[in-house]
């Protein structure tokens, strides 16, 4: 069996409703484990990186600005939580969302992850996938997620 004591956490939000439930749970962790905990917001890839023609400049200003906000909001939020005593960052990175978690999870050596579910049905993920699912599919570390009901609770 591994080590037992949890060092750090990494939670993942996407600005959705759930994303507060995730922080809370992240930081009540976090502050019981006295572990370090990093917010992550992998943020949609730039249209040209994924084939898409780019069309204007305007429409390239609107996802940096897009992208600053997001940045803004996180930063935010760390700051937040470093107020109530703990140790936190805010990472933002662009690309494929499944890929970027892992990824920030292997280099942090990530002892728990903790990420919003959006309750989906089947047919949705079937369709689209999951970020949640394929992240706890593939995670080298134990996954706490969050379901989208907790957000409606608060």
């Amino acid at each position: 069996m591994g080590d037992p004591h949890v060092r750090t956490i990494l939670a993942v939000l996407d600005f959705s409703p759930v994303s507060k439930a995730v922080i809370e749970q992240a930081a009540e962790l976090a502050e019981a484990f006295s572990a370090e905990l990093t917010l992550l917001h992998v943020s949609a890839p730039d249209p040209e990186f994924v084939g898409y023609d780019v069309g204007p400049q305007t429409v390239r200003d609107g996802r940096a600005s897009e992208i600053r906000a997001e940045h803004r909001e996180l930063q935010q939020i760390a700051k937040d939580l470093r107020a109530r005593g703990l140790t936190a960052h805010a990472r933002l990175i662009q690309g494929p969302a499944v890929e970027k978690i892992l990824a920030e999870a292997a280099r942090l050596r990530t002892d728990v992850l903790v990420i919003g579910s959006h309750g989906h049905g089947a047919l949705y993920r079937a369709l689209l996938g999951s970020v949640g699912e394929g992240v706890v599919r593939a995670a080298r570390c134990p996954v706490l997620v969050i379901p989208a009901a907790l957000a409606e609770d608060s």
